[in-house]
């Protein structure tokens, strides 16, 4: 398909919301998502514009987001009397994923197989115990997804310091932790500088590693904007999305009934993981007509605001440009254009996701890009700076809120000062370090927040076993995933809100607030009646467990904040950094966080200015009949969540084992298009294996692969990861392939 979006994108939509909610519920629903008086969309964490559309502020994945978490279907004790752990685990994630929304607390108690009610004060009674049972706060793990509210993940990242423990790894851990890590390294600030508005006055806006059109639909409309104000587009990934192509939007006449908007003005197919000799075969010509016209790179906020610019001239004198242009793949021809384009241009942003981050040089990879802002003076100013765009809808401020596994001591002093307990001084364990304590039997007790653990996670059978390993496994969840399935010796399914359902106390609709992909913290309250009278909000639930496992005796009045969500505002106020005034300040639109970078505040790096870092090229050394293989999302999913069977963006029907293959590399394996093939890496001696994928040729460059996750995480190892930030190498992982037999 070479089109996003369109009439087909407006009638997916709503067939998925009629379908799982009806068309009154779903018309309801789908007018209040991300308005400033409505709930914010469970799923991307895009921002909403300030002047949101009353017709349609929402996407295709938004709606199916939508459909999925507020679905009529249900299930609760008569289904699990039913259907045992071992029946179910046989489904798909996708068949899983169907049976509907949990509706009340379930225990599967050590040696059975079927799940059966639990009382929600027994289920607190059982996680105490078990928690006071450990013999270091550090055997306990506490997992937080993005989809959590501000007002849980702040209760819950303090419950855990409370009982003792900085082992808070998160979904950003697996995703763009690289990004935080490096932003901080030469900008101060571990998110981007952007605010949605910059985007529509960018000269240039460059896309790299990431596809809007199937993870972030409604970026296209602000591209859109962008084009329609004379500003360019650059995408940089080894595939040509269909977004990126080609925009149909549906909100105006021309992209609902006519051709659409041609999005990118040069697409630059990069080999996977061929960034850094791209941008630097590009900085290296822009530094040759830079010495000619002196006016190609901004030397006065270089010299006022950026460090290190003689280090990295030197080390760009280094490289080859037929090297570079050899490494990276893609023709000088397009190249010289790029380089043409950004030589005449300073308000440029960079977009980014996983694309980027998800290799063992995930963090120079960002880096590299940030020279390109920095020497261009494109960064602190209107239309310019970095934007890494988010998965989850509020991982951004699960993090700024307190989810961390490392020791922040400023933090800790505050949450003397106002929480009266002593926070942790130790450092606690990442994703990565949370599946390998769990698999070693260091973790007993194993908390998820949201999400589905097992099958986000790299490496499925090792983290399976880990999970396997924990006497109790506790996950807070809206439906039914495989983490319910793979469990500790004892497992708990604790039922909650989702973002588009009424949160009632005492006849008081009350709201929580979230962080967007930019910074800004707004409200966000639903409208529909829950799913069940059983389930709880996520921070009522935590606060009660916090209650029962201090037994009332705690210097915070966690009951108190399970009553009044105001109380748990003023104290993140208090506690977090940057938030003020959040209950008067997060009406309407909402409020911006403090962002160093749009100040041009860089005093909290080395001399005070923003850094450029050297950065090496990326080795694979791939053997014979080696490829690179990328995990990528259909545009049926969002993260490990399964709409449908369908990829239509990319021509694929009913089927999710699909490896897409350079029809060179088919010619070379002697392949032939549906071929059943078994993929496999191999590292470190140890070989993990993906059966029964079907080949599709595609246009990706030859030696590369892609290949839908959760299905591929399997070959993705735990111990192979970026560099200072731990991220999983999920997109470059060395593979083999065979023909599949029987």
């Amino acid at each position: 398909m070479n089109y996003a979006a369109g009439k087909l994108g407006v009638k997916e939509a709503l067939r998925h919301g009629f379908k799982e909610m009806g068309i009154v519920r779903s018309m309801r629903a789908l007018l209040e998502m991300n308005q400033e008086d409505g709930f914010d969309c469970p799923s991307c964490a895009w921002p909403n514009p300030e002047k949101p559309s009353s017709f349609a502020e929402y996407c295709e994945n938004g709606a199916k987001a939508l459909a999925d978490e507020a679905t009529q279907h249900k299930i609760g004790n008569e289904f699990f009397k039913k259907n045992s752990v071992q029946e179910l685990s046989q489904l798909t994630d996708y068949q899983l994923n169907k049976f509907g929304r949990l509706t009340e607390p379930l225990v599967l108690k050590p040696g059975n197989d079927y799940y059966e009610p639990i009382d929600w004060q027994e289920a607190y009674e059982l996680i105490s115990e078990e928690l006071h049972k450990l013999k270091d706060p550090n055997e306990a793990i506490f997992y937080t997804s993005g989809r959590s509210s501000n007002e849980a993940a702040y209760l819950y990242g303090m419950f855990a310091r409370a009982f003792g423990t900085n082992n808070m790894p998160d979904c950003s851990n697996m995703c763009h932790e690289s990004s935080g890590v490096a932003l901080s390294e030469t900008l101060g600030i571990g998110k981007g500088s952007v605010k949605l508005e910059d985007l529509y006055g960018a000269e240039v806006v460059i896309v790299a590693g990431q596809n809007p059109g199937t993870n972030h639909p409604r970026m296209l409309s602000a591209l859109e904007k962008c084009k329609e104000n004379g500003g360019k587009v650059i995408s940089i990934n080894p595939l040509e999305e269909a977004g990126l192509v080609n925009f149909k939007n549906p909100q105006n006449i021309k992209g609902l009934l006519g051709s659409g908007e041609q999005m990118a003005d040069i697409h630059l197919p990069v080999r996977i993981n061929q960034d850094i000799p791209l941008v630097k075969l590009i900085l290296k010509k822009l530094v040759l007509l830079d010495d000619e016209r002196k006016n190609v790179f901004d030397h006065k906020f270089i010299s006022e605001y950026v460090d290190g610019y003689e280090a990295l001239i030197q080390d760009l004198g280094k490289y080859e440009e037929e090297q570079l242009l050899s490494q990276c793949g893609v023709s000088l021809e397009k190249v010289e254009e790029v380089v043409q384009l950004l030589s005449e241009k300073s308000k440029i942003v960079v977009c980014w996701a996983m694309g980027l981050t998800q290799h063992k040089n995930g963090v120079e990879n960002i880096r590299e890009f940030v020279n390109l802002l920095l020497l261009k003076g494109a960064m602190g100013k209107p239309n310019a700076g970095t934007c890494p765009v988010r998965g989850h809808s509020n991982v951004q401020g699960d993090r700024s809120v307190g989810i961390m596994h490392y020791v922040d001591d400023a933090l800790n002093q505050r949450v003397k000062k106002y929480l009266g307990f002593e926070a942790p001084t130790d450092e606690g364990v990442d994703t990565v370090g949370a599946i390998k304590s769990m698999h070693e039997g260091k973790a007993q007790v194993f908390i998820c927040l949201g999400g589905n653990f097992l099958m986000a996670a790299n490496d499925t059978e090792y983290t399976a076993q880990a999970l396997h390993n924990c006497d109790l496994t506790v996950q807070i969840s809206t439906k039914l995933n495989r983490s319910h399935l793979v469990t500790g010796k004892t497992a708990l399914i604790l039922p909650t809100f989702g973002r588009s359902e009424k949160d009632m106390k005492k006849g008081t609709l009350r709201y929580l607030t979230m962080e967007d992909s930019m910074g800004r913290v707004r409200r966000s309250h639903g409208l529909l009646k829950p799913a069940s009278e059983l389930i709880k909000s996520e921070p009522e639930l935590i606060a009660e467990l916090a209650d029962t496992y201090f037994k009332g005796q705690h210097s915070v009045d966690w009951l108190a904040m399970a009553d009044n969500y105001d109380l748990i505002r003023d104290s993140i106020d208090q506690v977090a950094k940057g938030f003020e005034k959040t209950i008067e300040r997060s009406k309407g639109i909402g409020y911006y966080l403090p962002n160093n970078v749009r100040e041009l505040d860089f005093s909290m790096l080395p001399n005070g200015k923003a850094q450029l870092t050297i950065n090496s090229l990326p080795e694979h050394h791939l053997e014979e009949k080696e490829y690179l293989l990328m995990t990528i999302r259909s545009h049926d999913q969002f993260n490990t969540t399964v709409y449908g069977l369908d990829d239509r963006y990319r021509g694929v029907y009913n089927e999710r084992r699909v490896l897409f293959m350079n029809p060179s590399d088919m010619k070379n394996e002697n392949f032939q298009k549906c071929d059943v093939i078994d993929i496999t890496s191999s590292y470190d001696g140890q070989k993990r294996t993906a059966k029964k994928f079907i080949v599709v040729p595609y246009n990706i460059p030859s030696g590369n692969l892609a290949a839908y996750f959760p299905e591929t995480n399997i070959l993705v190892p735990y111990n192979k990861f970026a560099d200072k930030s731990k991220t999983p190498i999920s997109k470059s992982v060395k593979v083999s392939l065979s023909i599949h037999t029987t």
